[in-house]
């Protein structure tokens, strides 16, 4: 039984940066209405960047460990900030005035782009991140099995939920939260009331960025290192993910994110991992397949 629950611990930690992914690629979908390849980039892209940055001021600067994961942190917060902003402006915005359903190529050429800006900034090479804060939480202990979890997936954890919460409730209850809903459904009817339509576009896209831009940070954190490439695998599962759980509902695109981390802890524990990503893939697309799904208007034309 305890081995059960260590699967689902471990899956809740993986389950909040799916979850983070999944409310971003949400609010950014719900008005642009079009496949955004370059998320799982951007999350790759802002955990990289935080390595390389703690790289630079640990051996260049010769900060302390503190300072140079906060260094870090901040410059790839920023830099996550910076490529949505150029994205909203110059990517989307754009294209979705003109030739909407170039979205999809576009988006597909900037995830290129910024897993090559990353490889050559590294010179093709992996840093690694040493182990942070990895002593164990214990839960529970029985028969010396122990549950644990570390003290940096607890504090993952901790980050994710108030983020995703704080967020939820914003969209919620905000001025913005209202403004996006009514762009999402008819961007000309809200014209028509006064909202200014095409910043709400940005907002959004920027506000989807920067909580891919958190979720790297967390992994990269976390696992010490994000290849090249994990970001197009990690976009493609929250692709499946948010199709499945709504890409209108950013709350309920957290949860579908959530449990599909538990889902693929628990399948590592009781089955072959190398088999895990074909098989979970496998399932969203049955899930999506299956899903009774009412067809969705294109109004993303109407931002022009």
């Amino acid at each position: 039984m305890l081995y059960f629950l260590q699967q689902l611990l471990n899956g809740l930690h993986m389950g909040a940066i799916y979850a983070l992914l999944a409310f971003g690629y949400a609010v950014i979908n719900g008005v642009l209405h079009r496949t955004n390849l370059a998320h799982g980039a951007l999350f790759g892209f802002a955990g990289q960047i935080m390595i390389l940055a703690a790289v630079f001021g640990w051996q260049v600067l010769w900060l302390t460990l503190p300072a140079t994961l906060l260094l870090g942190t901040v410059v790839a917060f920023g830099y996550g900030a910076l490529v949505s902003l150029i994205l909203a402006r110059n990517v989307f915005q754009p294209l979705a005035d003109r030739s909407p359903n170039t979205i999809v190529a576009a988006t597909l050429g900037v995830s290129l782009v910024l897993m090559e800006m990353v490889r050559i900034a590294a010179d093709t090479r992996d840093f690694w991140l040493p182990p942070l804060l990895s002593e164990p939480v214990v839960f529970a202990s029985e028969n010396g099995f122990r549950l644990t979890l570390t003290v940096l997936q607890v504090i993952n954890c901790i980050a994710a939920t108030l983020l995703l919460a704080a967020a939820s409730r914003a969209m919620a209850k905000s001025r913005f939260g209202r403004e996006w809903r009514a762009v999402g459904d008819d961007p000309l009817a809200a014209a028509f009331c006064g909202v200014d339509t095409k910043k709400v576009f940005r907002h959004a896209v920027v506000l989807g960025g920067l909580a891919a831009s958190v979720a790297g940070i967390l992994a990269a954190l976390y696992y010490g290192n994000i290849s090249f490439g994990s970001g197009l695998i990690f976009g493609l599962k929250i692709l499946f993910v948010t199709a499945v759980g709504g890409y209108l509902s950013p709350a309920r695109a957290a949860l579908g994110g959530a449990a599909f981390g538990i889902a693929e802890s628990l399948w590592s524990g009781y089955f072959p991992i190398e088999w895990r990503d074909g098989w979970m893939l496998a399932f969203l697309v049955a899930l999506l397949v299956l899903r009774p799904e009412r067809a969705q208007p294109d109004r993303i034309g109407a931002l022009r």
